[in-house]
């Protein structure tokens, strides 16, 4: 991030930023090892890739400050599913060999965190 980009970020973003950083520490606490953070590609983002022993594991980090609306699970739409799809392909195609992966997703939701494995089919 280039100096002084902290100050020009929007407090939503801050927000976002602080729900990956409490995310990744969570799942680091479980075993997995970071491999990338906001990987970016035409048409997709991932918020974090991570390995579990043998396995990629492609992360969406939601953070809702309450339920209303359907809350932070609720909002990882269709489309969001097929953004993160194609992010994860474009991701893999860097890749010597296809291994095996999933999706997560890491719902912060009224200073809860929730972790659902397997959470987006491929």
């Amino acid at each position: 991030m280039a100096p002084g980009s902290l100050l020009r970020r929007t407090a939503r973003q801050r927000t976002g930023d602080d729900a990956e950083d409490r995310a990744l520490a969570y799942l680091q606490a479980q075993g997995l090892q970071l491999i990338q953070r906001n990987f970016r590609c035409k048409g997709g983002e991932i918020d974090l890739i991570l390995r579990e022993n043998a396995t990629i594991v492609f992360v969406e980090v939601r953070a809702r400050a309450s339920s209303a609306f359907g809350g932070a699970v609720a909002s990882v739409t269709a489309a969001k599913q097929r953004r993160l799809l194609l992010a994860a392909q474009v991701w893999l195609q860097g890749q010597s060999g296809l291994p095996p992966c999933r999706f997560d997703v890491v719902a912060l939701e009224g200073g809860q965190l929730q972790w659902l494995r397997n959470a987006i089919s491929a």
